[in-house]
């Protein structure tokens, strides 16, 4: 750091009063709860062309960052087949270090090598070509940086006649899955370690789980493998055109799966402001901190000052402090309610992401990687036929009584299983998913007090309000609908309820009721509330 930028720098942190009696700022509150929860942003390699290679875009990034709490940057090296500049990146690390920020690097694998016959910007990781051009872009990356993320697009879906050749006979997910794992541990982790071998590799996964497999995802071997996982939780506006599709509770159940499956290794989530409103992009960051991230990473710096980014930045700054008081009320604390396997690898057929949209419908779900007859009660979809001994399984749960909810996709395909069953609750998805946020609140009643039971509870309101219980005396509550709301929570003995905390900072619910009924009374739009018990 130059003379004139530390005078700078010391200039811009003089504090005339003393913190009692000042406001304080977002950076100062987010270096006291980095480590409860940590806020980063990306500089895209581009980025790093356009706003980091000089003196004032540098001290103008910096200012954004103090001011949105961000405390930890990635500087990019290699996106769309651009490596940006070493001496450029290499100053940038320098200075955002100098100044107080952790930094790491990044790479984004696209246009990397010969194209793929699928998307344009994904890769052919069966040519030599592209596999030489990878072992560069880390080598190079890792010559820089000590820990490296790679963003969502190592995969493939590449048809071309080397990829058929070299397939012969496996499956195309299966291959794909062998072929990635290999350029994760040759390419890319061997590599990067040959060249600083103190190097820090993570895998950020995308957010369309149920494809993982057919594109070359292993998540269990390359959770495995990588150093540590990330997940992506951009759900974006349901109703956008380009971006929609995906329900908010996506965000949460993604990165609760993976992160049973990472384990200590999974850190953060990552979303992006692409097709979203204010209100959903905060419902990203609640959904990502509801969901015990230890981070979350806003993409990315250059897309944020644009379009849609400047007032979603800003209503994000003012909800900061309620995100930390929610990550302090989840951190590490167990979650209970029904559990929601979904074996890695499985495949969906019509029934894709159906665990978001039940997860809309106020059933508190627990994401797992595995089907487990000491549940309470289970969801139980077409995924869950990859379980070899699913079956077994289920029979065994109908004869303990515990009660099942079963799609009508999986109840067609399980032969020889009787399930003419007191215990079994029938999920109409008809093939789409998005039907289920068309029941009603006396359908979802129905289905709620039987899966509930086991509980000791009910939960009665409308569809697109999402249910969360953590820990032994927590619940949430999360309203996605755009109109006020009512909900009634039953409770198995008599309670003490308080409002721990409500997002946004102007949103309000009134609680009312006693014994064990709880009741929430004017829900405002697209609001979370906190109880504690």
């Amino acid at each position: 750091m130059n003379r004139l930028r530390i005078l700078r720098f010391a200039i811009a942190m003089v504090v005339v009063l003393p913190v009692s009696l000042r406001a304080q700022s977002l950076w100062e509150l987010a270096n006291q709860n980095k480590d409860l929860l940590k806020i980063s942003t990306l500089f895209t390699a581009q980025n790093v062309r356009g706003y980091l290679s000089n003196e004032t875009g540098i001290d103008n990034a910096m200012k954004w960052c103090r001011d949105t709490g961000v405390t930890h940057v990635f500087i990019e090296t290699f996106r769309d087949n651009y490596t940006a500049d070493r001496k450029a990146l290499e100053n940038a690390k320098v200075e955002f270090k100098a100044a107080g920020f952790e930094v790491s690097g990044c790479v984004t694998p696209t246009k990397v090598g010969k194209i793929s016959t699928g998307w344009n910007v994904i890769s052919c990781y069966t040519n030599k070509g592209t596999q030489n051009e990878m072992k560069r872009i880390f080598e190079y990356t890792a010559s820089i940086f000590d820990e490296i993320m790679i963003d969502d697009f190592l995969f493939t879906d590449c048809r071309c006649d080397e990829c058929k050749a070299a397939r012969g006979e496996q499956p195309w997910a299966d291959y794909r899955c062998d072929l990635m794992v290999k350029v994760s541990r040759e390419l890319i982790l061997g590599a990067a370690r040959a060249v600083n071998p103190n190097v820090k590799v993570i895998i950020k996964y995308p957010q369309w789980y149920d494809q993982f497999h057919n594109r070359g995802y292993e998540v269990v071997r390359q959770s495995a493998d990588y150093d540590r996982t990330w997940v992506g939780t951009e759900t974006r506006n349901f109703e956008d055109k380009r971006w929609g599709g995906k329900v908010q509770y996506e965000a949460y159940y993604i990165m609760r799966w993976l992160g049973e499956i990472g384990g200590a290794k999974t850190g953060g989530g990552w979303f992006d402001p692409y097709g979203t409103t204010e209100n959903t992009y905060l419902e990203q960051a609640r959904q990502t901190v509801l969901a015990d991230a230890k981070e979350m990473l806003l993409f990315c710096y250059g897309s944020l000052l644009r379009q849609t980014g400047p007032a979603n930045v800003e209503a994000l700054r003012k909800e900061i402090p309620g995100l930390f008081k929610l990550a302090a009320i989840v951190r590490d604390k167990p979650i209970k309610g029904i559990m929601a396997a979904k074996p890695p690898n499985s495949d969906a057929g019509e029934e894709e992401y159906v665990y978001d949209f039940v997860g809309m419908l106020g059933l508190p779900l627990v994401p797992t990687a595995k089907i487990d007859t000491d549940a309470k009660a289970a969801f139980f979809p077409v995924h869950s036929l990859k379980d070899p001994q699913f079956k077994k399984k289920l029979t065994k749960m109908f004869a303990a009584g515990k009660p099942v909810l079963l799609t009508d996709g999986l109840a067609s395909q399980l032969n020889g299983v009787d399930l003419d069953n007191e215990n079994v609750t029938m999920l109409k998805v008809g093939g789409n998913p998005k039907n289920l946020l068309k029941l009603t609140r006396q359908e979802l009643r129905r289905i709620r007090d039987k899966l509930l039971a086991p509980f000791g509870m009910k939960f009665d309101a409308p569809n697109k309000v999402a249910l969360y219980l953590i820990g032994e005396n927590c619940a949430v509550v999360e309203n996605f609908n755009n109109e006020t709301i009512d909900a009634v929570l039953e409770f198995p003995k008599p309670v003490k309820a308080r409002k721990a905390l409500v997002l946004p900072v102007d949103g309000d619910v009134e609680l009312g009721g006693a014994g064990r009924k709880l009741r929430f009374t004017k829900i405002t739009p697209r609001t979370l509330v906190v109880i504690e018990y």
